[in-house]
Formats: structure tokens, C-alpha cells, sequence
């Protein structure tokens, strides 16, 4: 598992590209991979929280292939907050979901809730095709970073908490009559 500096550099964006170097590597070893990754994610310095609530801004380009990512958070028994469209998006799929509005609307309603302390995640992806709202993104995941809130900015590596969440969770099922 790459470990970075965000916390360290302050006013960093937390972004993760091409030309990112990790400041440093943790491994974690078990008989199963997911307990494995989870002992690297803690090593690493990610916080894992398997409650509280989630709050999700995606691009365009992101929705559809986070949908069923969003929704396993949800079956869970996370909370699912997101921005205007990204809310619409996941209600329409029936995913109940708090809406956020944008610092670009003229709120700090998304960078209070990340300030407040409930917040365990934050799903952040970046529109790469239109670019749209740029500013918004990198001050949200300055903010979740500065408030100690996990960000993620790649499906692939919360599809990788989600294995680990889910095997690592209790749950309750419900007995069917």
C-alpha cells in the first residue's frame, strides 16, 4: 500500500495522478487477501471506519460504474450524502441520499459536514473530460485531508475497502416468514 504526505503539506490537493510519488510503502500479511489489505490500509495511515456516513461527488464519467459501489456502502448501513446531481443520480437507483450543495453554489454546507467529525468517507472523482468545477474538487479534498476524513479519488480503490468492509463487517440479516 503507497502512503502519501497529504497531511503533512498543507494546501496540497490530495489528487492522485500519473507523476504522484508515495513517500513510503506498507504491507500487510494474513491467510485471507482482504484482512491482508485492511492490515496495510491501517499501516498506511488510512483510517477504517466500517460506519458512519459517506459523502460522494462524482463526474459525469464516474456514475454509472460507482453506483454499485455506492450502493454496497448503503447495504452496509452507511449514510450516503452527495452533491446535487451526484444525489439525484444515486436516488434514482434507490439509494437514499442526502443532498449537498457545491461551494461553486456559494455553500460551505459539503465542507461543514466534512469539518463536523461524522464523516468516515469521502468519494471525490475528478472530471477529467470537462474540467468542470476544478476548484471545488481540490478544496474538498484539502478539507476532508486537514479533518482527518479517508478520501478516495479512485473506484478502484474503494471497490478494495468495499471487499475489506464487507468481510470484516457484522451484519444483521432478517429472517424471511
Amino acid at each position: 500500500m503507497p502512503v502519501f504526505s497529504f497531511q503533512k503539506i498543507k494546501g496540497l490537493d490530495a489528487y492522485l495522478s500519473p507523476e504522484m510519488k508515495s513517500t513510503g510503502e506498507a504491507i500487510g500479511y494474513d491467510k485471507s487477501l482482504s484482512r491482508a489489505i485492511y492490515k496495510a490500509l491501517v499501516a498506511a495511515g488510512t483510517k477504517v471506519q466500517n460506519y458512519g456516513t459517506v459523502i460522494v461527488t462524482l463526474a459525469d464519467e464516474d456514475k454509472e460504474e460507482a453506483i454499485p459501489l455506492i450502493r454496497r456502502f448503503y447495504n452496509l448501513g452507511f449514510n450516503i450524502e452527495g452533491t446535487d446531481l451526484t444525489a439525484k443520480v444515486l436516488r434514482e437507483h434507490g439509494i437514499k441520499t442526502r443532498t449537498l450543495r457545491k461551494i461553486s453554489e456559494g455553500s460551505n454546507q459539503l465542507l461543514d459536514a466534512l469539518r463536523s467529525g461524522y464523516v468516515s468517507y469521502l468519494i471525490n472523482m475528478r472530471a477529467i473530460l470537462s474540467g468542470v468545477h476544478y476548484e471545488d474538487g481540490a478544496a474538498i479534498r484539502r478539507t476532508a485531508i486537514e479533518n482527518g476524513v479517508t478520501a478516495f479519488t479512485s473506484l478502484d480503490t474503494v471497490r478494495v475497502l468495499l471487499d475489506v468492509l464487507e468481510e470484516t463487517t457484522l451484519t444483521i440479516s432478517t429472517i424471511d416468514t
